[in-house]
């Protein structure tokens, strides 16, 4: 009998397998016909409670609300690399000292990929650590302690926007990338706790969460080409920049503060509690058991892994080198614009389209080998960008896609997949596990998807050299 028991789908999805509802209705003809009084007596059903009665969302708002936590998540990360001038411009403004040149070189060319490695990590260690307090350390002060480092960090680096660093700019290079290990460590903890708590919830929570982290990437890169077009040098851009991301993130802890107020949030975390609280005292504060989740959700896990290390291999490290073909002559098109706009903004409003079809169509499901035969079809990715129009190019002389219309058409196709194939395996994770563990699956999920940002950085300085 226990052996063919169901195995839960979790309090939060918003899908019931049809095989338990015909099983539970077929359960409760068989009763009827042995016991006809037992349909006068109220019915246990095994569909979860908090799936059969649940409130609604007003106006949305809760959705809003984890949209706009998905923006703050990866906010932070996206407005550093995305500040591109600004960071060529403090590395780059003194180039009277001797071995000035070399050093320039390795400050500014390869600037992207220091980023990547220094934002993920620490975000790896970071994961795991939030893996080991799910159960120790509430989700509020978590995500609130993480936002409020985020804040502190920022408010640092908006008030070295005017300070002049010339004279020490290594030291000014190490300064960013640690800023940018601690904010990538905060933003990860953050995140992964949203994304465990979205598991408590409906499918399409998870999805907002998700399209939000598109979302921030996409206003980023449109806040950077504006204050690149109405500012009048690039401290003034920066500062109007960085003091944008400011103000976001004090107003997603206002937001986030706001969550608890609505029924719908009360219902299903309430919920949650309930089913966390039926252990004893000790199993409260213990660490969650990770090979049942790992046995339900290896294969999708590799895949957000793969799907994120091979976007983070080119995105920016080599997409943000890629110059225009005509970059000679002297158009706006060609020269301020055509990296912020073709690198940045495309790959992110098509990584945005990506994960909002998550909300319509949901193919190939999360047991189909199709999903991972597509996320390995994504590889031929890396050398489609090599060989495009980057610039310098020291060791790789071959360009064989030079017209300015292949880095729009591949970085298109870079952020449609990536958003689309790597958003799939996020929603499904936590909806495959018994309930009681979607929390830490979110968790875990995340785990995947940071350390295959931080294997792909790896070879992101690999990629660089090589050209």
């Amino acid at each position: 009998m226990e052996d063919s028991e169901p195995v839960q789908p979790s309090l939060n999805s918003s899908y019931i397998p049809a095989a338990l509802g015909h099983q539970q209705l077929s359960e409760d003809e068989e009763s009827e016909e042995q016991n006809p009084s037992a349909s006068l007596l109220p019915k246990q059903s095994s569909v979860p409670l908090a799936v059969r009665y649940s409130p609604e969302d007003p106006y949305f708002l809760v959705y809003i609300i984890f949209f706009m936590m998905g923006i703050g998540s990866l906010l932070p990360w996206n407005f550093f690399i995305t500040a591109k001038h600004y960071w060529l411009y403090k590395l780059s403004n003194d180039t009277h000292h001797s071995g000035s040149e070399e050093q320039r070189s390795d400050l500014s060319d390869y600037f992207e990929s220091y980023l990547a490695i220094a934002s993920t990590v620490p975000s790896v260690l970071s994961l795991i650590l939030n893996y080991v307090l799910v159960n120790r350390v509430s989700s509020n002060v978590r995500i609130l302690s993480s936002l409020f480092v985020i804040l502190l960090v920022f408010v640092v680096t908006t008030v070295m926007v005017k300070v002049d660093v010339s004279d020490c700019r290594t030291e000014f290079f190490i300064g960013t990338l640690v800023s940018v290990a601690v904010v990538s460590a905060a933003s990860n903890v953050f995140s992964g706790s949203m994304f465990g708590i979205s598991g408590h919830f409906p499918m399409r929570i998870s999805q907002a969460l998700i399209s939000g982290q598109a979302m921030g990437g996409t206003l980023s890169a449109l806040a950077s080409i504006v204050d690149l077009s109405v500012a009048k040098d690039v401290t003034d851009s920066a500062l109007a920049y960085f003091l944008t991301a400011d103000v976001f993130i004090l107003l997603c802890i206002i937001t986030y503060l706001l969550l608890p107020k609505f029924a719908y949030t009360r219902h299903y975390m309430m919920a949650a509690t309930h089913l966390g609280s039926g252990g004893t005292s000790e199993g409260a504060v213990s660490v969650p058991p990770l090979r049942p989740i790992l046995r339900k959700t290896w294969v999708l896990g590799l895949s957000v892994f793969y799907v994120f290390c091979v976007s983070i291999m080119v995105f920016p490290a080599v997409s943000s080198g890629i110059q225009s073909a005509n970059k000679d002559s002297g158009s706006p098109w060609t020269t301020t614009y055509f990296v912020p706009i073709t690198s940045f903004l495309l790959y992110n409003i098509s990584d945005f389209c990506g994960r909002q079809c998550t909300a319509w169509l949901q193919v190939p499901g999360p047991t189909s080998r199709v999903l991972p035969a597509l996320v390995l079809c994504r590889s031929v990715m890396v050398p489609l960008l090599m060989f495009c129009n980057y610039q310098p190019r020291d060791h790789l002389n071959t360009v064989l896609f030079g017209h300015d219309v292949f880095p729009v058409v591949f970085n298109c196709l870079l952020g449609l997949t990536n958003g689309y194939l790597g958003t799939l395996p996020m929603i499904y994770g936590p909806k495959v596990v018994p309930r009681e563990l979607a929390e830490a699956t979110g968790v875990v999920m995340s785990f995947f998807l940071t350390l295959g940002l931080a294997v792909g950085s790896a070879f992101s300085v690999l990629i660089v050299h090589c050209i």
